[in-house]
């Protein structure tokens, strides 16, 4: 009986398709690795940042290094004047405590009218002022996307709006309400007038070229309008997540 022929054996894997494949498996064992490590450590600054007041963002510290200098210096919430608190939501996020991190219609209008207005809600400033880098990159708006809900999640309203008053830029170089207080009307953020407080949230779109101190007529319509804001959502209920 004729002995069967053994199939001729496989050629060998070409050395370069081998090193390729070990090498993608490789970048992508460490990015899966990196991915959860990144994860891991934003959980827990977002946590560490509930109850630790961040101690730099990377805006400061690019502005730092632009510039040689900044301004800033922390203030509990508890030693603003509520105003302050209230021209900065009318002024950036009338519905600060109905939503859960975006303002859904605010975001439609802001696409309905090419971009040409913001449509970012408070605590989504507040996870790109903390944790992310300025710009409107889509990886960037793609972090925040993320992120907000997270902040949301574990921070209160009370405390993503102390945040937010303190890390805010107010002038090239200033940074958070106590040294704006400082710096145009030389006071202190528990002394702000209503006035006061209404114009300083007037330059937080622009705060490189808007002045609180000095007013344009543009700057100082918008101040009207956020100090009728202010008094409007205290009277309808829309501050009592924080106050």
């Amino acid at each position: 009986m004729a002995k069967k022929k053994s199939a001729p054996p496989e050629p060998p894997e070409p050395p370069r398709r081998g090193l390729l494949a070990r090498a993608l498996r490789w970048v992508w064992y460490w990015f899966w690795r990196g991915a959860v490590l990144a994860t891991g450590l934003m959980l827990t600054s977002i946590a560490i940042y509930a109850f630790v007041n961040p101690p730099i963002t990377m805006t400061i510290l690019g502005e730092w290094w632009r510039l040689g200098q900044t301004h800033r210096k922390w203030v509990p919430i508890e030693d603003i004047n509520p105003v302050m608190a209230r021209s900065v939501v009318a002024a950036e996020d009338a519905n600060f405590c109905l939503h859960w991190g975006f303002d859904v219609p605010a975001i439609r209008a802001a696409i309905a009218e090419g971009g040409t207005r913001g449509g970012s809600t408070i605590s989504q400033q507040v996870t790109k002022n903390v944790f992310l880098w300025q710009g409107r990159s889509w990886p960037r708006k793609a972090f925040e996307a993320a992120i907000t809900p997270m902040v949301e999640l574990v921070w209160t309203k009370r405390r993503v709006l102390e945040v937010y008053l303190n890390v805010a830029e107010f002038d090239t170089g200033v940074f958070g309400v106590h040294a704006a207080a400082e710096g145009y009307f030389n006071t202190t953020p528990d002394k702000l007038t209503a006035r006061q407080a209404a114009l300083l949230a007037a330059v937080l779109p622009d705060p490189k070229r808007r002045d609180a101190a000095n007013p344009s007529a543009f700057v100082s319509r918008r101040a009207e309008a956020i100090a009728d804001g202010a008094e409007t959502i205290k009277a309808d209920g829309r501050t009592a997540c924080w106050e």
